[in-house]
């Protein structure tokens, strides 16, 4: 009497006996007195079988890949000076624009009032050589180069104002400050990375599949996610973006998956993705352990009367532990999925 031993593939403990011809050369005797051109049976053996069955089946990729944020930002110091002010800790949300770190100004602000009183000293000079030049008691050329000071001096005190601005150092994007390497009262050098601002509004997972799935995925397709660090959470998100090209020296294309970030999802986190793209109702199917391990076409161990047969298949979607079979079996037809060796 069979035993049931999977509810889903109606799997049982049989004996199986694989017939073979043995094939005895000339006219010599075969073993225990058997003439030559007799059949002699294999010792039955102990198999699990599962049944040809109708299910849905769905065709998809799955890949891997570390989740990184929308947008990143490392903050560099534009000018040096002495951190007088830290203003934000690792974890503290913050806006496009605001203060991080003030520094010490005197030395800009400084540099500012001694080019603008040069500034002014200029814009008198010219405006009374304009004046000269009306009565036409200047030359041409000495009221050009008056000219030309001024705006010298101008684009000077401008970039001066500028270099104080510089000593409040803003985010540049929205985010989270990811890292700090300051503290109150060090001494930063111009260019200086400070901090490190991440956006995880959105995070992004980036995946590089084979160029045969190139006109299978698209954008706006559903994606599924599970990540190492939240095992048994599932996480939805979809396709966002799909080159249109393939990498010649990988053969691959680049497909770009979206997720909503925030808490508990995080960048660097590593996860494991899948992309449906097809669904397929009432399909035969058949586990995916039962196909043969040899490299020639898709076949299968049919039992046939209590007769393991080898039978070639026909193979459509594969998903997970199930396979669609096309061609070759019948609904109902058992397959042996243990013992094949």
């Amino acid at each position: 009497m069979p035993v049931l031993s999977s509810a889903n593939h109606r799997r049982w403990r049989l004996l199986v006996v694989s017939a073979c011809l043995l094939a005895l050369a000339g006219c010599g005797r075969a073993p225990n007195g058997a003439q030559a051109g007799e059949t002699e049976e294999t010792q039955a053996v102990p198999v699990e079988i599962a049944q040809a069955s109708p299910r849905t089946i769905a065709a998809s990729y799955t890949g891997t890949a570390s989740l990184d944020p929308l947008a990143e930002s490392q903050v560099v110091a534009k000018t040096s000076g002495v951190a007088l002010a830290v203003l934000v800790e690792e974890g503290q949300a913050v806006e496009a624009g605001q203060a991080l770190v003030r520094l010490d100004p005197d030395r800009a602000r400084l540099n500012v009032a001694q080019i603008e009183a040069q500034m002014r000293k200029l814009e008198n000079n010219f405006n009374r050589a304009s004046g000269l030049a009306a009565q036409q008691l200047i030359s041409a050329g000495e009221y050009d180069q008056l000219r030309y000071d001024l705006e010298n001096a101008r684009a000077a005190y401008n970039l001066a104002r500028l270099e104080l601005s510089y000593t409040t150092v803003t985010a540049p994007i929205s985010g989270v400050i990811a890292s700090r390497s300051i503290k109150t009262g060090n001494f930063v050098q111009i260019n200086t990375p400070i901090m490190r601002i991440v956006d995880n509004s959105r995070l992004e997972a980036t995946l590089n599949v084979p160029e045969r799935e190139l006109a299978n995925l698209k954008p706006g397709q559903p994606v599924q996610m599970q990540v190492d660090a939240l095992p048994g959470e599932v996480f939805e998100g979809r396709v966002d973006r799909v080159a249109p090209v393939v990498d010649a020296g990988s053969g691959t294309f680049r497909v770009i998956c979206a997720f909503e970030g925030g808490h508990p999802l995080q960048p660097g986190m590593f996860g494991r993705f899948r992309i449906e793209y097809d669904q397929r109702a009432d399909v035969l199917t058949i586990p995916r352990l039962a196909l043969l391990d040899d490299e020639g076409e898709p076949a299968v161990y049919q039992v046939r009367d209590g007769v393991a047969v080898r039978t070639p298949v026909q193979l459509g979607h594969v998903d997970a532990g199930l396979v669609e079979i096309r061609d070759g079996l019948a609904a109902g037809d058992q397959v042996v999925v243990a013992g094949k060796g």
